[in-house]
């Protein structure tokens, strides 16, 4: 593969999500007093509620991802990017990677803001584990290696997603797609290039140019929709 990143020993930036999401559950609980973090001042004016972000709180795109409900919550989410994001950091190297989860949080806020009502509270890290998921089935595909463990999990882990209530399917299904998209930019991009300048800043030019470009068309997407809705509201009041 042109441009491969370095090899990085350990999973830095994995084990750093995991501290960061960690450190704002405990906030979370700080807040409440209790456990039931639900009416804690960060998950109240940090979680998506579109009626907020159409209001002009874009910051909820991103803060959302790193609240969570509950301790299950949390639990399930960072052992789910444990077992990831270890071999996926590996894989991409730190740079990548975080582009790769970051594009797949605001991927997930994107499809939150297109699918849910305006009163409607979402939040956590699955949105971008999701985008995981479909990173490494990027992964697992250009390195011919039997896509079909990584497949079966993203099946069973969005039946759950339609089955069981409370599961921001939304999220999920738009941190998939954008993690799958980012994670083949950056490895299929490069591939485009014609044989002769596939050099490895090349590489690095193509592959980060797509990743950007991800990340913009993610926060647009939401953004337009924020728009859409303030006209609509201005339309309703006059």
């Amino acid at each position: 593969m042109v441009g491969a990143p370095l090899t990085v020993r350990r999973p830095i930036a994995t084990y750093s999500l995991i501290g960061i999401n960690v450190a704002v559950f405990l906030w979370t609980v700080l807040a409440a007093g209790s456990f039931d973090v639900q009416i804690s001042t960060p998950i109240l004016y940090g979680e998506i509620v579109r009626g907020n972000v159409v209001l002009g709180e874009y910051y909820r795109l991103f803060t959302a991802g790193f609240l969570h409900y509950s301790v299950l919550h949390l639990a399930v989410n960072m052992i789910s990017l444990y077992i990831l994001g270890r071999d996926l950091e590996v894989a991409l190297g730190i740079g990548r990677y975080l582009m790769v989860y970051v594009i797949s949080l605001f991927g997930g806020s994107a499809a939150v803001m297109l699918a849910q009502a305006n009163e409607g509270r979402s939040a956590g890290a699955s949105g971008a584990i999701f985008g995981l998921m479909g990173a490494m089935l990027i992964v697992v595909l250009r390195l011919r290696v039997s896509p079909a463990p990584v497949i079966t999990i993203i099946v069973i882990n969005l039946v759950m997603s339609f089955t069981i209530s409370g599961i921001s399917l939304p999220a999920h299904v738009g941190g998939l797609l954008f993690g799958a998209a980012a994670t083949a930019a950056v490895i299929y991009g490069p591939r485009l290039l014609p044989a002769a300048q596939r050099t490895q800043r090349n590489a690095n030019i193509v592959g980060w140019s797509g990743l950007g470009v991800l990340l913009l068309v993610a926060i647009a997407i939401s953004v337009l929709v924020a728009v859409t809705y303030t006209g609509q509201i201005l339309v309703y009041v006059r």
